[in-house]
């Protein structure tokens, strides 16, 4: 028998996610049945996504109490009863907030590790944050070389792809927004964007002006609120909109939307949401066109790692707080 420690969801949020939400338990794991394998996880992901399934069923079901908390990892396969599988193969799954699981083999998907790329880049840049801002780009906003991009909450993983990928497009100019001075300078710095706001830092319709004074004609959003307010302003005639999240209300009362809705008309904009699990089908030519980026060093992989189980809901305060850069990891 094995043993595996994971961390529950045992209370439903009231105001704010806390540590008192979550209990850490131990449970014995089943013995395999034929088909099945008992991985290990290295790591496992805390996605945006992951805030409003704590309160509410979203475009997926709530999380349910008493289980591990639903999560995308990295592991790596301890035992296998299963054909084309052994000992030491990595797999994503949903292993979930646990240090080993039990899980049938058609729930994994086998992943190679190489020289330079550490499992975790599966879990970002060739992971699902990679394939979100590859869709966002390419189907839902057309990007077209020479056109100008803002990309929100660019020092975070889907943020941080979108915006190198959109130079890597041949965009004529990318800004990306983050909070605090340290991260705009680590958007230009770092990952070479053209220019940087502090979304903290004043005005954000004016920073953007001052940046891009033709306007932009694409915007990636990761936030909402005042930030699709002030693209909306920003985009020129014709200009694209691909809304990927809304990070400024999870967990929160709904706010006021934006008050400049008359321009979709006037510019003729299209603004779409999208959810990447209906873009499944396009891994194979996002890894075509990433992952040659990703091994000369054109796509950068940045994690926040956080040690330890009892640190999974400190690293999903992050994402809301501004304390990680990149991808937030958790390593069991």
């Amino acid at each position: 028998m094995v043993t595996a420690r994971e961390l529950v969801l045992s209370r439903r949020p009231q105001e704010r996610i806390g540590p008192d939400c979550f209990t850490l338990v131990e449970r014995e794991l089943p013995a395999l049945q034929q088909g099945q394998l008992l991985v290990r996880a290295d790591c496992f992901s805390v996605d945006p996504s992951m805030i409003p399934r704590l309160f509410v069923d979203t475009y997926a079901p709530a999380f349910e109490l008493g289980v591990p908390v639903e999560a995308r990892a990295v592991s790596q396969v301890v035992q296998s009863t299963a054909d084309d599988w052994s000992e030491g193969d990595w797999a994503v799954c949903w292993g979930g907030w646990r240090d080993y699981a039990v899980l049938d083999a058609t729930a994994a998907t086998r992943i190679e590790p190489r020289h330079g790329l550490p499992p975790h880049t599966w879990l970002h840049v060739l992971g699902v944050p990679g394939l979100t801002a590859y869709i966002g780009l390419a189907d839902i906003a057309r990007m077209r070389p020479g056109d100008r991009v803002w990309v929100s909450a660019a020092a975070g993983a889907v943020g941080s792809v979108a915006a190198q990928m959109a130079k890597a497009r041949g965009a004529s100019l990318v800004v990306g927004s983050a909070r605090g001075d340290g991260k705009a300078r680590y958007l230009t710095d770092i990952l070479g964007l053209d220019a940087a706001v502090d979304y903290g830092a004043g005005h954000l319709t004016d920073q953007l002006r001052a940046v891009a004074p033709e306007g932009i004609d694409l915007y990636f959003d990761n936030v909402g609120g005042d930030h699709l307010e002030a693209a909306i302003d920003l985009l020129r005639i014709g200009g694209r909109a691909a809304i990927c999240g809304m990070i400024s209300g999870y967990g929160k009362p709904p706010g006021p939307g934006p008050g400049n809705l008359t321009h979709l008309i006037v510019k003729r904009l299209r603004v779409e949401g999208f959810l990447v699990l209906d873009h499944l089908h396009r891994r194979a030519a996002f890894e075509e066109e990433t992952l040659p980026l990703v091994e000369d060093g054109t796509l950068r992989c940045e994690v926040t790692e956080f040690d330890g189980l009892e640190s999974a809901p400190r690293a999903l305060l992050s994402l809301l707080d501004g304390g990680k850069l990149g991808k937030a990891l958790v390593r069991p």
